[in-house]
């Protein structure tokens, strides 16, 4: 639940939902005229953050610098759309229409249902207060987010090259030899057995082997895409006001001297 004294914490803070989804940037916390506890936040949604959804603060978490309501995103941008005026005040009926919306049980309009604005951070509520003689000095901070946008885009393709490959491969032919052998007493009956003299012919066949080329496919290595967050430092700076305080007259003394 947010406290009062979380308000000038909670507003200008971006608010995101059960789902921790972004919904928008809380403009404004409105307050119960009876009890004075913050009721409700005003998130700026749409597009271009053109629109104001009321969103009950019930149990509403602040994380850091984060809110976190417990409704889904989808049914914040649904709710009803509520113009209140400059009068910056939210009447009975329309807060009952809003709590039924979200489906919280709420009391009828005329018994406290009517809401105050906060206005923007380190604003003063428009509860009675007592007037005092003391002067509130304020001064604004840098606050910095980070947002993710797309910086490029990778892609993962293949194609196919041609290239010229040598491989030695080792390839056996057959060659003829004329070999002589004289006439013994072992091979005497061959060489008599023909004819004593005539023509002849005897033809032998040689063979080689020769290199044959195919190819074969095979798969050697898988390749993909992965992604690695790094983080690194960039510096960022801003203009910010703040108040200062001066003093006229004689006789002033200063605690801080």
């Amino acid at each position: 639940m947010i406290t009062a004294e979380q308000i000038p914490v909670v507003i200008g803070h971006t608010a995101y939902d059960n789902s921790h989804k972004k919904i928008g940037t809380i403009e404004n916390v409105y307050l119960d005229d009876l009890t004075g506890r913050p009721e409700w936040l005003v998130i700026r949604t749409g597009l271009f953050g053109t629109k104001e959804t009321f969103v009950p603060i019930t149990t509403a978490e602040v994380l850091g610098e984060e809110v976190i309501v417990p409704f889904a995103k989808d049914q914040i941008k649904g709710a009803p759309n509520i113009d209140v005026g400059a009068g910056e005040h939210l009447p009975g009926e329309e807060e009952a229409r809003v709590y039924d919306y979200y489906g919280i049980r709420h009391e009828q309009p005329g018994t406290g249902g009517m809401n105050t604005a906060m206005g923007t951070a380190g604003g003063e509520s428009t509860q009675d207060r007592a007037a005092d003689d003391a002067m509130t000095l304020s001064e604004e901070r840098l606050r910095v987010s980070t947002e993710s946008h797309e910086a490029g885009r990778v892609r993962l393709r293949k194609y196919v090259v041609t290239e010229e490959q040598q491989v030695t491969v080792p390839v056996r032919r057959e060659e003829a030899r004329l070999e002589r052998e004289p006439i013994t007493e072992a091979n005497r009956d061959r060489a008599m057995g023909g004819p004593e003299i005539t023509e002849a012919e005897h033809e032998v066949t040689l063979y080689e082997e020769q290199p044959v080329v195919t190819t074969e496919t095979k798969p050697v290595e898988r390749v993909r895409l992965s992604k690695e967050t790094v983080t690194e430092e960039k510096t960022v700076g801003g203009q910010v006001r703040k108040e200062r305080i001066e003093t006229e007259g004689a006789g002033l003394m200063d605690d801080e001297q």
